[in-house]
Formats: structure tokens, C-alpha cells, sequence
């Protein structure tokens, strides 16, 4: 494991390429982190969008989070935005994660079918 002053001795900004990359030490415009992680996320879906509704940590609002769609994060974010038009409320994208507010979890499973998805209800 590296020391505490090598974790954080690194070079945050050049005045000859500008923002570095924190991780890969490369400058931002070069740096190909972000779309690594996003393979990596991509690789590890089953195939299958889980729908569970959640309220812990919400303050006992309800949200309808759906896990596991195989899509990268531009065409998520475009879903996500029919997906809260359908439904009529709000919601975010944090993750790979949709968080649709409020609890629409059979109006959503028939939407995704409809898209060719497999879907499962899960958790309670």
C-alpha cells in the first residue's frame, strides 16, 4: 500500500497541459478513466433490471430504483428522462442507478418489456 504522501503528492495541475487526472496522473484530455469504469459497470450487468422501492435514508418517501440496464451513461440518462415523462414525477440518475420518485414499479415493468428487457420485481 502507498504512503499517505504519495496518495496525496500528486500533481493536480501543469501550466503546460492544464487539470490532471487524479488517478491515471495524465491530463484530462487524454485521460480514459471514466470510460474504463463505465466498461467495467457494463461488464458486470447480468442482463436482467431489477426494480425494487426503496424509502431508507428518503425520510420515508418512496423511490422506484431500477438496477442493471445494459445501456452507457448517455442512452441511461435519455431512458431515464422517458421513463420519469411516463410516469409523471421526478428522479436522478446517480451511478448507473435510475431513481424514479415515488412508487411506479408495475408501470415501469410493463415499459421495459415493452422495450425487450428482462425485468424481475425485487426487494419489498
Amino acid at each position: 500500500m502507498a504512503s499517505l504522501k504519495d496518495q496525496l503528492g500528486g500533481l493536480v495541475y501543469s501550466t503546460e497541459h492544464g487539470d490532471t487526472c487524479p488517478d491515471c496522473r495524465r491530463p484530462l484530455a487524454e485521460c480514459a478513466c471514466a470510460e474504463q469504469a463505465e466498461r467495467a459497470r457494463l461488464a458486470e450487468l447480468d442482463g436482467i433490471v431489477r426494480i425494487r422501492r426503496e424509502t431508507s435514508g428518503r425520510k420515508g418517501k418512496g423511490v422506484t430504483t431500477l438496477e442493471g440496464i445494459p445501456l452507457p451513461a448517455g442512452e441511461l440518462k435519455a431512458l431515464a428522462k422517458t421513463l420519469k415523462k411516463r410516469c409523471g414525477t421526478g428522479g436522478a440518475v446517480k451511478e448507473g442507478v435510475v431513481e424514479i420518485q415515488g412508487d411506479h414499479r408495475e408501470l415501469l415493468k410493463g415499459e421495459l418489456e415493452k422495450r425487450g428487457y428482462r425485468v424481475r420485481l425485487a426487494g419489498g
